[in-house]
């Protein structure tokens, strides 16, 4: 299956096969959000992956910067440390709330449920954690752990950055961090967990969960969340 130019509502897809340096997106990210925010440019969702890089969060500690073997970028969205690597797909999301509903709290749910939909297809049952932000799943050991981060920033309701899902990065290079400030559980890949998934693989599945993760965005917040 070819993944289209472009997802329901006009929203364009962009899909990167080549890491792209974390400034650089950064960047072009920015300006998009800026653009959209002026009705100057379509919504986008990018995929990409980039080299190795920690990013900061607006809440990074410098407690949690162990062993800074890569660059580190402030990255300006939420939550704390992260890293970003080879074999971890990133979603970029960036769209207009003004068009849905104005529910910052609602679109974090929504993209929390888009991955959770799309780890499924792959076998890998995944959950959210009260208390503990990204995506969470038994590890090999039995133990939870994550296997995706979720961080966004939203300006004039338009938003950007959104998740990273690991495929099969190497996992040590996450010790170099503590994962969004949480030491007492570890980190996880599709790969550790015997599945071996291909970025066009993971992109393809995404792309087939589209639908139902904007149309829960046209909803208010569920009840839980609220």
């Amino acid at each position: 299956m070819t993944i289209p130019a472009d997802l329901p509502g006009d929203i364009e897809l962009c899909v990167s096969n080549q890491p792209v340096p974390y400034r650089a997106a950064l960047d072009e990210m920015t300006a998009r959000n800026a653009a959209i925010a002026s009705g100057e440019a379509r919504e986008q969702v990018w995929l990409l992956e980039h080299p190795p890089v920690y990013t900061a969060g607006t809440s990074a500690a410098s407690a949690e910067l162990l062993d800074p073997r890569f660059e580190v970028v402030e990255a300006g969205r939420g939550g704390r440390y992260t890293y970003h690597g080879p074999g971890q797909r990133i979603g970029y999301v960036l769209l207009d709330l003004r068009k849905r509903a104005r529910d910052a709290r609602g679109f974090v749910h929504a993209l929390e449920g888009w991955v959770i939909a799309t780890l499924a297809d792959f076998g890998v049952e995944s959950f959210r954690s009260e208390g503990r932000i990204g995506i969470w799943t038994t590890d090999i050991d039995g133990r939870e752990a994550k296997i995706g981060a979720i961080g966004v920033r939203i300006r004039k309701w338009v938003t950007m950055h959104g998740f990273a899902v690991n495929l099969r990065p190497d996992l040590s290079h996450f010790a170099g961090i503590v994962p969004c400030g949480i030491e007492e559980f570890g980190v996880t890949s599709l790969a550790r967990l015997g599945r071996e998934v291909s970025s066009a693989q993971w992109d393809e599945a995404l792309v087939a969960h589209a639908p139902e993760f904007l149309a829960r965005l046209d909803l208010p917040c569920p009840r839980e969340m609220a």
